[in-house]
């Protein structure tokens, strides 16, 4: 059994490379069929992002993000969107008590206090723009101000999904709001029919309490992963070429057709509105190397720049409205063939 890491003035990124990796371990012992998930959540850990998920309804997100508070430690927090959601429910619960008198209590982002490490939006596209507008703050700057005063979240990390079967009374997210996020990770049904017989039929899967209670505790240490995470940035190192190869695939992403890349039934002149932020950049480097760090090398390769890809830079290419609907594919496609055109060093 691993033991978590302390903090420590030098971080030992060697013993946190154990520990990440029994992070995964512990994990997969109770979320299954989920194995590049989890992989790319410690990615997301070890990053210090915010993640958005995408899935469908029941693939065990929730349990899956509870797994991981357990296993770091700290608070953890849930709320769901709705459409009369405001950003005060965020903060504080309003209610009459026994004696008739009102009374305030925290919301689901205070109650945890500075001890908060995973807050999970459930469906944030059910939220009005004011909500989404209050959690972006908490996602930027790890702060809120409520009660006349700042409350503060050293330790925090943002997840969100969203509801991608119904239209009705949603608020997707703009541009803006979806760059914030680090990594937009997929929560499928698992395939496997081995897998599925399990979850269907192994009762220890049935009770989401019970299972997440099952997880061992503080496999690592929250309060020292912002440290790890600056460690991890300096300890992993990035060639010339890699950098290069780095800059041509972004330019090939926001605009292919300069690379010579045709979709079928694509006017590729108006495919792309935005093809990635010099932050989402930056956020495809960092995942990238902790892929490399995770991996025991010190040097970046393009395998680890292409396999965090899709994952980091997907979200961020926004398409013409015309080609909405076919988004999934059409990105997919498109990174696809960036891959296939853009000379890997």
């Amino acid at each position: 059994m691993t033991a978590a890491p302390q903090q420590e003035s030098v971080p030992d990124l060697v013993a946190w490379r154990k520990a990440a990796h029994a992070l995964q371990a512990e994990i997969g012992t109770v979320v299954l069929g989920q194995k590049r998930a989890i992989k790319f959540l410690t990615i997301a850990v070890f990053a210090r992002g915010h993640v958005l998920l995408e899935g469908d309804v029941g693939t065990g997100k929730t349990t899956l993000l509870r797994a991981f508070a357990r296993a770091i430690g700290g608070a953890f927090e849930r709320v769901e969107g709705t459409i009369d959601l405001m950003p005060g429910d965020l903060l504080y619960h309003t209610y009459l008590a026994a004696d008739g008198r009102p009374r305030v209590e925290p919301g689901p982002v205070l109650r945890g206090g500075e001890e908060l490490s995973i807050f999970f939006f459930n469906e944030i596209n059910r939220a009005r723009p004011q909500v989404h507008a209050l959690l972006l703050r908490l996602m930027a700057e790890r702060s809120l101000s409520a009660f006349d005063r700042d409350y503060h979240f050293p330790f925090l990390q943002v997840f969100a999904d969203r509801n991608r079967v119904e239209r009705e009374e949603t608020f997707e997210l703009p541009a803006a709001a979806r760059d914030r996020f680090f990594m937009e990770i997929g929560i499928e049904a698992p395939a496997d029919r081995e897998t599925r017989r399990r979850l269907i039929f192994e009762t220890r899967f049935h009770d989401a309490d019970a299972l997440v209670g099952s997880v061992r505790p503080d496999v690592v240490d929250y309060r020292a992963l912002d440290e790890v995470a600056r460690a991890i940035q300096e300890h992993v190192r990035a060639s010339p070429v890699i950098e290069d190869y780095v800059v041509s695939l972004w330019q090939a992403i926001g605009d292919p057709l300069s690379f010579g890349i045709e979709l079928a039934d694509v006017d590729m002149e108006r495919l792309i509105q935005g093809g990635g932020s010099p932050r989402g950049l930056s956020f495809l480097v960092r995942a990238a190397r902790v892929r490399a760090w995770l991996e025991g090398r010190d040097l970046l390769l393009p395998e680890d720049v292409r396999d965090v890809f899709v994952e980091t830079m997907a979200h961020r290419i926004f398409l013409d409205s015309i080609y909405e609907l076919r988004r999934e594919a059409l990105v997919a496609e498109l990174c696809r063939r960036v891959f296939e055109t853009v000379a890997s060093p």
